[in-house]
Order: C-alpha cells, then sequence, then structure tokens
C-alpha cells in the first residue's frame, strides 16, 4: 500500500521538510504538514477555519517553494498554524486550502517561528515506487 508521510532533515542552523505521497499534490500536502511540525506537534492544531491559497510558478520545484511561502505568509499574518490541507494542482498553478486555528501558546507550545522556504535541497519528482518528493530547507 502506498502511503504519504512527511519528515524533517538536518540542515546546519535551518531544517529540511519533505513530503512524500502517491501523488505531487499529496507530497505537497504532506510538505506543509512537515512546514507545521517544525513549529509545534500538529497534533495540537484543531483544524477548525479554512483558509484558501492559490499560486502559480514556472516548475514544480519553485511551486513548491511558492506553497510552502504561501503558507508562511499566512501563518504570520493571521497568526495560525494549520494541520491539514488539500491541493489541486493543474499543471503549475496551484490552489488549496488549509485548515487550522489562531496560535495559542500555551497549547502549541511554538518551538520557532518559519521565517521562509529556501531554495537549498530543493527537490521535487518521482522516487522509489512510483511516489512522489517534495522538499527544501526552511528558515527558522
Amino acid at each position: 500500500m502506498i502511503t504519504s508521510y512527511w519528515q524533517h532533515f538536518p540542515h546546519q542552523a535551518d531544517i529540511g521538510v519533505r513530503g512524500v505521497g502517491p501523488t505531487l499534490a499529496a507530497a505537497f500536502e504532506q510538505a506543509a504538514l512537515a512546514l507545521t511540525a517544525v513549529v509545534t506537534d500538529p497534533a495540537r492544531v484543531a483544524p477548525n477555519e479554512a483558509v484558501e491559497i492559490a499560486c502559480e510558478a514556472p516548475d514544480d520545484e519553485l511551486l513548491l517553494a511558492d506553497w510552502l511561502n504561501a503558507l508562511i505568509l499566512e501563518m504570520a499574518t493571521r497568526r495560525m498554524l494549520f494541520r491539514r490541507f488539500s491541493v489541486n494542482l493543474d499543471g503549475h498553478r496551484l490552489r488549496a486550502t488549509a485548515w487550522g486555528e489562531r496560535v495559542d501558546v500555551v497549547r502549541h507550545r511554538p518551538a520557532v517561528e518559519v521565517k521562509g522556504a529556501t531554495y537549498t535541497e530543493l527537490k521535487v519528482g518521482r522516487i522509489e515506487a512510483g511516489l512522489w518528493l517534495a522538499q527544501c530547507v526552511v528558515d527558522v
């Protein structure tokens, strides 16, 4: 059975986020979940409020960076954390919904603030068993 998952990987003072899934959209969703997990345990976040996000880029790798940076912007301006994601891709156009809630410092215990997704270790593509990988390093 093909499953989706997220991971972190070390990178000097920053941290890598990696999403893997059976589709490119699923890998982007998992990368977003890994982004949340840099800040807090995603299980602590209630998916109460939906936020729509759209972005577009010339290729899949830049689209991943734009997607994560759009989420980081929403996290900062709305003071929210997100737990669930639904990504729809049409070529290099992304339309997504992120569900989450406003930050509660006591319950969420945020570890760091993510400043932005970088092009370091930026990779998007198929890996073993037909799975998709979406990863980059985020600046914390």
